[in-house]
């Protein structure tokens, strides 16, 4: 059975003024280290895909129905890939804590960009 859905839409600008501004400090506090590393290999672009992130790490948080409450944080979402490519939500500490009490067994999430916009889709299942 489907928990809850969540969509974002982040625009790959923010992201680039955020890295300019704020440099490492903004990168540590939002994402992990292989996130980073995930976007530095990529060749469509190392701002967009960490748009992208931002934006599954917000879907993510619409489906907990949280924010930034009830200790859910973005250091508590992690995006990575399967070997095909394919992204997967891993939760930790508190965020996962709080996926475990709704129920949440199982998550699909969708990931697009453009140069300039960055869209996800999050689906929280119980099986």
């Amino acid at each position: 059975m489907i928990i809850g859905h969540g969509i974002d839409l982040c625009g790959v600008g923010r992201i680039r003024r955020m890295i300019a501004d704020h440099g490492d400090h903004f990168l540590k506090r939002t994402y992990t280290e292989a996130e980073v590393a995930y976007a530095r290999r990529r060749k469509k672009g190392f701002e967009e895909t960490l748009a992208g992130r931002f934006a599954a790490k917000e879907a993510v948080m619409k489906v907990l129905g949280t924010g930034w409450r009830e200790g859910v944080a973005f250091s508590g979402i992690e995006i990575l890939n399967s070997p095909e490519g394919k992204p997967q939500v891993v939760l930790h500490g508190k965020t996962a804590e709080k996926a475990a009490s709704l129920g949440i067994r199982s998550w699909h999430i969708s990931i697009t960009h453009s140069e300039d916009l960055a869209i996800a889709s999050a689906v929280a299942q119980d099986e």
